[in-house]
């Protein structure tokens, strides 16, 4: 502690910190080395690996184009699901089976410039009922990677 004697009269009391700092670096120091001489251990993790035996399917194609092509007149149009031919009735069938095991949910559909909208659309109820999520509209210029 420290008096003023200059007449003004006593002054507070003073802490000095300087041996408290002192203290402090030093605990520091003394963590750091602590800390670097603890080993890090834990559990030993067994992440399960794919079985070897099975080989995977030829793998699919990643976009899923789906053609509605025109017909005859009194006909419906055809449709193929990249480049495959499928019957109306199969039409949803085979897109549940496509997509049971994709996670990415997306189809894009292309439909002829003298097709009715009404079977496009119809594509697209059946692709939403199948499990799909997003439905993309090409239209006849732009081709897809894969094609």
């Amino acid at each position: 502690m420290s008096f003023s004697m200059a007449g003004k009269g006593a002054r507070g009391p003073e802490i000095n910190v300087t041996p408290l700092i002192d203290v402090l670096l030093t605990l520091i120091i003394v963590f750091m080395v602590v800390v670097s001489m603890d080993k890090e251990e834990g559990e030993t993790a067994q992440i399960p690996q794919p079985d070897q035996k099975q080989k995977q399917d030829v793998s699919q194609p990643q976009a899923v184009v789906i053609q509605v092509l025109s017909a005859d007149e009194d006909q419906p149009p055809t449709v193929k699901i990249n480049h495959d031919e499928v019957r109306w009735e199969d039409l949803e069938q085979r897109l549940a089976e496509i997509y049971l095991k994709r996670a990415e949910k997306v189809v894009f559909v292309r439909g002829d410039a003298d097709v009715d909208f009404q079977y496009v659309a119809d594509v697209i109820d059946v692709a939403h009922h199948a499990g799909v999520q997003r439905v993309g509209l090409l239209t006849m210029d732009r081709d897809v990677a894969g094609e």
